[in-house]
């Protein structure tokens, strides 16, 4: 008893010593000095406060720390283990084939172009190469290639039990297989160059070749519809030109028949020339009757009968004048023949330019048909359908490598976010 009160004194006593420069602190004070400059202890008041401080023990694991272990075991370690197993002992080999082509367009100048008239028979807003990079994503084709090759069976020969996240699950419906497809599937376009390069995945390599080479052939298919459409409205194009030129020409034909009839001329203008000699013939007789009556009033008397005939021959020759140039439109009244010859004028033009429009139609139509009888447009694959020998598929190891970096940013991100509503707390 005696021992356990002195070592209670002793213990007091040490922590009054360890405490009292402590207390100095806190109370501001300080040792006073002598005149040398040397501080001198100095008694500690009784009204100075004393500060315990405990010793800190040793750091000991809590409930977070474990769950903190816990969930990177159960979200990040185990889910990777998993994955690498999956992929390493489940996982079937998938052989890739590739193809890749481009379309070819021959720009040739329209038949109309050629011929000095409109610019472009049809014109499109997009591209061939557009159109096929739509169609090869489109369902169309996904069931083209299936209803020749079976998709379902070349797809789930791995057995969707065996491996069910990269074999197909049979029978599937088409939106399935089409979304099967687009992860079998892979096309590139390159908007610059117009080239498509295609990798076709498959279990087995002939199969992966087969799918490609498909693919191909239905692709020059569309791009061969796609001329032939392209042929069909040129030719429909130039041949109602042609159709329509033929009926101009035949109505200007017609109106030309019609005048003809009525008129009872073939050609106003030879009719014209012959109506003028006419006239200036006539002139000339009375130009020479006038000068025989210039004679004979010289040489005879007045009552000479010759005198009075010469007259009356004079007035016949002016009244034929007159006649005859009233008939050709330039009497008095101005009306006849001038008349005549200006609607057979406007015919003529109209028959005329008919004419030139129905043979630039006939020429327009048979260039058309010739165009269409070749290949325009046609798809041209630079890289044949290929044969793996190996397989690069699926990429273990960068899949495990993504799994991985996702879980543990996961597990990182739920653990930050823990902790941060842990201190709003």
């Amino acid at each position: 008893m005696a021992n356990s009160v002195m070592q209670a004194q002793d213990s007091e006593a040490r922590t009054d010593t360890q405490a009292k420069p402590v207390a100095l602190a806190i109370a501001g004070a300080h040792p006073p000095t002598d005149p040398s400059g040397a501080r001198t202890a100095a008694p500690v008041q009784a009204s100075q406060a004393v500060v315990h401080y405990p010793v800190a023990g040793p750091s000991r694991r809590r409930g977070r720390h474990w769950l903190v272990i816990f969930s990177f075991l159960f979200l990040v370690l185990g889910p990777s283990v998993a994955a690498g197993w999956y992929l390493w002992q489940r996982a079937a080999d998938q052989f890739a084939s590739r193809v890749a082509f481009s379309v070819r367009t021959e720009d040739n100048g329209s038949a109309i172009e050629m011929l000095g008239g409109i610019t472009e028979i049809s014109g499109s807003s997009s591209s061939d190469t557009d159109i096929l990079y739509d169609f090869l994503q489109s369902q169309s084709l996904v069931v083209s290639v299936d209803a020749v090759l079976d998709l379902r069976e070349i797809w789930g020969r791995a057995g969707a039990s065996v491996d069910p996240v990269f074999a197909f699950h049979a029978p599937g419906s088409i939106e399935t297989l089409q979304r099967h497809w687009d992860r079998m599937v892979r096309i590139a376009y390159d908007t610059a160059t117009g080239l498509i390069d295609i990798r076709v995945l498959a279990f087995d390599p002939r199969d992966a070749q087969a799918i490609a080479l498909q693919i191909q052939e239905q692709s020059s298919m569309m791009i061969n519809d796609l001329s032939a459409v392209a042929r069909r409205d040129a030719i429909g194009y130039a041949r109602a030109e042609l159709s329509q030129s033929e009926a101009r020409l035949a109505d200007a034909r017609l109106s030309m028949t019609e005048f003809r009839t009525r008129t009872q001329i073939v050609d106003p203008a030879l009719d014209t020339q012959g109506q003028m000699g006419l006239v200036t013939t006539l002139q000339a007789q009375l130009a020479e009757a006038l000068i025989d009556l210039d004679v004979l009033r010289e040489t005879t008397r007045d009552s000479d009968p010759r005198l009075a005939q010469a007259e009356r021959r004079i007035a016949v020759i002016e009244e034929r004048i007159e006649a005859e140039r009233a008939q050709l439109g330039t009497g008095r009244d101005g009306s006849g023949y001038a008349e005549l010859v200006a609607e057979y004028e406007t015919l003529s033009v109209d028959q005329e330019f008919a004419q030139q429009a129905y043979i630039a139609a006939l020429a327009a139509f048979d260039l058309a048909r010739n165009e269409a009888q070749r290949q325009s447009r046609y798809l041209a694959a630079h890289i044949a359908p290929t044969l793996a020998e190996t397989a690069q598929y699926p990429q273990r190891i960068m899949l495990l490598t993504l799994i991985i970096g996702f879980l543990f940013l996961t597990w990182a991100t739920l653990v930050l976010l823990g902790y941060a509503l842990r201190d709003r707390r």
